[in-house]
């Protein structure tokens, strides 16, 4: 990977052990997965990873897990006869592999975008989310496309595709690395970066209450996937049945427009 501009780390991921249980099913029809032969961490339930906040896609509302990812996983480990949990892990144990692999969960749903790279070590279902990447600068920057970044400070999230992108394209900036979208846009509110690089659908929330612009797109041919182990080629494929099963039946319109519809 190139890295034309100079990068800061500012904080090291954690790995959390939050944990809140949402309804997936009731009790018989748990029961009935558990003989299922997917390897679960715990019989009975889906336990799932997800670097949280990262608004639309998972967040906390009301003392509740929720989000575009969070629903749809419910649905499919409903549809699967499963209860689930979520697990509230940092992003770079969930694209790097460690969360899944040390049996932190079965599944990580955390808007994890498919990669060649990233799937030499993870196996990713069947894509349910296509995105691309943005430039958002405060109301009245003089910062309107990815050339006037020289000079100035860029904030990305570590281990992203948006960080890719930005370490491969962007000439002359200081690009600063943050481990989550919490971290990112406090940094932004707070004047301490000029602009933030990542996922559209992240950075158009940013921009809702008028204080901040979206100035450019990038279309770079992103799908979202959930993702396990490798070798859990039953699960995922379990997965992708319930995913084209929620297409065919409506619900994952429903879902979608949800989160994302004008």
């Amino acid at each position: 990977m190139l890295n034309k501009a100079r990068r800061t780390a500012l904080a090291a991921v954690t790995l959390g052990a939050l944990a809140l249980t949402a309804c997936g099913g009731d009790d018989s029809s748990a029961d009935g997965a558990a003989d299922s032969g997917l390897g679960l961490v715990s019989e009975g339930t889906l336990t799932v990873c997800s670097e949280i906040p990262y608004v639309p896609f998972e967040y906390v509302e009301d003392g509740e897990y929720t989000g575009f990812d969070i629903d749809l996983i419910r649905e499919i480990a409903t549809g699967m006869g499963l209860e689930t949990e979520i697990q509230q892990q940092g992003f770079e144990a969930i694209q790097g592999g460690t969360a899944v692999g040390a049996n932190m969960c079965d599944l990580s749903a955390s808007a994890v975008t498919i990669t060649p790279e990233r799937s030499e070590r993870l196996l990713f279902s069947d894509p349910y989310y296509d995105s691309l990447q943005t430039l958002m600068v405060p109301e009245g920057s003089d910062i309107q496309n990815i050339d006037d970044l020289a000079g100035k400070r860029l904030g990305v999230q570590q281990s992203t595709t948006g960080a890719a992108y930005a370490q491969e394209n962007v000439e002359g900036a200081e690009i600063i690395e943050y481990p989550g979208d919490g971290e990112l846009f406090q940094s932004i509110q707070a004047g301490n970066i000029d602009a933030i690089l990542q996922d559209i659908a992240v950075n158009t929330n940013h921009t809702k209450d008028g204080a901040f612009d979206i100035v450019e797109e990038y279309q770079t041919d992103e799908s979202y996937g959930f993702v396990t182990k490798k070798e859990n080629t039953a699960l995922i494929e379990e997965v992708n049945t319930q995913l084209s099963e929620l297409r065919d039946n409506g619900k994952y319109t429903e879902i979608y427009d949800k989160y994302f519809a004008e």
